[in-house]
C-alpha cells in the first residue's frame, strides 16, 4: 500500500484522545475539508473571510432552479481553491437539486477524484430547516 494513503492529518474539529491529537487519513480528511467549505459562511473566518459557501443561509431561499445553478457556482469556486492539490478541477463534479420526497430539502452531491490516489469518492449533503 503506497505512503500517500496513509498520510496522517490531524482530525477537525481538534480533540484530544488517549494517544493525543486525534488524526484521520486522506480519505476522511478530504470529506471533512468539503463539509468545513459547505457549512462555513464567508467572511466567518478572520484571516481567509473569502473561505466558504455559506449552504446554511440557503434555507431561506426558494428551493429552484436559479438557486441550485447560483449554488453549484459558489460551491465549485470554493471547492477548487480548497482543495487545491488534492482534487483536479475537472474531476470536480457537483450537483444540486431539490429532494423529491421532500421538496423543501435540497440535495448537494460532490463527487471528486483524488489526484495523488486515482480514488473516486461522492458524498451527500443536504440542507433543509433543520441544519
Amino acid at each position: 500500500m503506497s505512503k500517500l494513503n496513509q498520510a496522517v492529518y490531524m482530525d477537525f474539529p481538534f480533540s484530544l484522545g488517549r494517544q493525543g491529537a486525534t488524526t484521520l487519513t486522506r480519505i476522511p480528511h478530504i470529506r471533512d475539508q468539503i463539509e468545513m467549505v459547505l457549512f462555513t459562511d464567508p467572511g466567518e473566518r478572520w484571516f481567509r473571510p473569502e473561505f466558504g459557501a455559506g449552504i446554511r443561509t440557503l434555507i431561506f431561499e426558494p428551493n429552484s432552479s436559479p438557486l441550485w445553478q447560483i449554488t453549484k457556482q459558489r460551491l465549485q469556486a470554493s471547492l477548487t481553491e480548497a482543495l487545491a492539490g488534492e482534487v483536479v478541477p475537472r474531476d470536480l463534479e457537483i450537483s444540486v437539486r431539490a429532494d423529491e420526497a421532500f421538496p423543501e430539502r435540497l440535495l448537494i452531491n460532490i463527487a471528486y477524484r483524488l489526484s495523488a490516489l486515482n480514488h473516486t469518492e461522492m458524498v451527500e449533503f443536504e440542507v433543509s430547516g433543520g441544519v
